[in-house]
């Protein structure tokens, strides 16, 4: 019997592995994108902040690899150019005029920051590929490298009005950027619609969080972490460069 069984299962196992190989793909297809971000630093010690909007911008490539079952495998690249950084929340007092210009009860302060950022997805999608509606979620790490910055704040310099705000930690108003590049992981949802010799067209959102820092973190340093977190919403748009040849694809 133990024989018998080792025989059925060596005379089987070419058809099961055959069977759970998925049906190959060769798409490639790039596009453009374009999207907001509200973006945010998350300090220690805690800085209070409300979210910084941006915009972002970019290319994306796609390759899609493999239809396992009813996942659709696929490999998606951007590059692109976006509009980060933090905004406190800070409260000004009408009886401390020599420590802002403008109307007290606007006292702000905001950094606003231009990265190039190239996120690297694994894709699994489920729907049509060539014609309709597909839903999707990718996950995957992101690089960043630091380009320029810009601040906006109705703060006088040289003063320091710690009394009229909601946190005396004000180190990183003065602080330039030190670590030039960022890193890390990036994940989301979204649905495609495709339609046959038009291309493809995505509306998606994402979470970003950083895990790197904009500043030092050794003992020595003021803080402690200073990492990103950024919420995007996106639109894409793909075109087929190679598609598989394939008339049961649908």
């Amino acid at each position: 019997m133990r024989k018998l069984l080792l025989f059925c299962l060596f005379a089987l196992l070419p058809s099961i592995t055959k069977a759970q190989v998925g049906e190959y793909r060769t798409d490639f297809a790039v596009g453009v994108n374009g999207g907001y971000v509200l973006s945010n630093v998350g300090f220690t010690p805690d800085v209070p902040q409300r979210m910084l909007g941006g915009m972002t911008a970019g290319v994306t490539f796609r390759y899609t690899c493999e239809k396992y079952f009813k996942s659709i495998c696929a490999i998606v690249a951007e590059v692109n150019i976006a509009q980060v950084g933090w905004k406190e929340d800070i409260m000004g007092l009408e009886d401390q005029p020599l420590y802002y210009e403008g109307d007290a009860n606007a006292l702000h302060y905001e950094r606003k920051m231009t990265y190039l950022q190239i996120p690297l997805f694994a894709r699994l999608g489920w729907g049509r590929e060539r014609k309709g509606l597909q839903g999707f979620f990718q996950i995957g790490p992101q690089f960043g490298i630091f380009m320029n910055e810009s601040t906006n704040t109705n703060l006088v310099e040289g003063k320091s009005p710690t009394e009229t705000r909601s946190s005396t930690i004000v180190a990183q108003e003065s602080m330039p950027v030190e670590k030039k590049f960022e890193y890390g992981i990036v994940g989301g949802a979204g649905i495609e619609f495709s339609m046959p010799k038009v291309g493809h067209f995505l509306l998606e959102g994402r979470y970003y969080y950083g895990l790197g820092n904009l500043y030092g973190n050794t003992k020595s340093d003021y803080f402690a972490k200073s990492n990103f977190g950024q919420i995007v919403i996106k639109a894409t748009y793909l075109f087929d460069i190679v598609k598989t040849k394939n008339d049961k694809i649908k």
